[in-house]
């Protein structure tokens, strides 16, 4: 059955497709550390087992975990069950480490595509939106919409600015602290929750200021440096050799779910 009565795409954007090479550069200070730990993972894993499979695992482990942190407290504001935070912070581990060796998969299998890259930041896109969430909601951050608000749409729009910085260089370029860092910061974020209770972040430190006010100031923080970094690449940067990377997703994708979010 055809549903077009042309192409989607012409010759010459489907041959850039078939010449694309994924890039990417990190100078990440964890993922140097962590890097025995993903190549021994990977080395584990059976061959039969499809990257794309890998993917959709972590997503569905981190969405679950997130869930249960939701359906204890779908406002953010009341207090979650200590398990629930240690079990969301192995989840957002569990994701980690298989986003970062669906990739390792693929080459070792042969099976690496322009559609796999899609796929996988798909899911990534997707799992920026729940690990926001369950954040904010360790440390009950509902009780404060705003700073909520502001909290996750700076990981959406960095996530974001990140791609669109991808599509203009051809390279994906990760900085010393950067998706992996923030990663292993939520995870800590939900084991403190997880031994001193969620209430432990409204604790005030010098005079009235809560601890959990830390966190949106670290974002705020990331958003000025790290967007900052991106803004000028996507400025001053070329085109990739390509003319363009399947890395990038529409912009409203790591939205939609926390426009669900807000307005039910």
């Amino acid at each position: 059955m055809q549903f077009y009565k042309e192409r989607i795409l012409n010759a010459a954007q489907l041959k850039r497709l078939s010449e694309h090479k994924y890039s990417c550069s990190s100078a990440s200070i964890l993922d140097a550390w962590l890097q025995p730990w993903w190549c021994w993972l990977v080395s584990k894993t059976p061959l039969w087992l499809a990257p794309n499979l890998i993917t959709i695992l972590g997503l569905i482990v981190n969405i679950f975990t997130t869930l249960i942190l939701v359906w204890y407290s779908p406002d953010a504001r009341q207090e979650p069950p200590r398990w629930a935070c240690a079990l969301c912070a192995l989840g957002v581990f569990i994701y980690q480490s298989l986003d970062a060796i669906d990739g390792k998969q693929a080459r070792r299998t042969g099976s690496q595509s322009p559609l796999g890259e899609l796929f996988d930041h798909g899911c990534d896109s997707i799992s920026t939106v729940f690990i926001a969430l369950g954040a904010c909601i360790a440390v009950k951050l509902g009780e404060y919409p705003t700073w909520m608000f502001f909290q996750c749409f700076s990981a959406m729009t960095l996530f974001y600015c990140a791609h669109w910085q991808a599509y203009v260089t051809g390279t994906l370029k990760m900085g010393r602290i950067d998706v992996t860092e923030a990663q292993y910061s939520i995870m800590g974020i939900h084991l403190v929750s997880a031994i001193f209770g969620p209430s432990f972040w409204a604790t005030q430190v010098g005079g009235g200021f809560e601890l959990r006010y830390s966190l949106a100031l670290v974002a705020l923080i990331g958003v000025f440096i790290t967007g900052g970094a991106l803004s000028a690449a996507i400025v001053t940067g070329g085109v990739g050799k390509n003319g363009s990377t399947v890395a990038v997703r529409p912009f409203y994708s790591p939205l939609v779910i926390r426009l669900v979010w807000e307005i039910s």
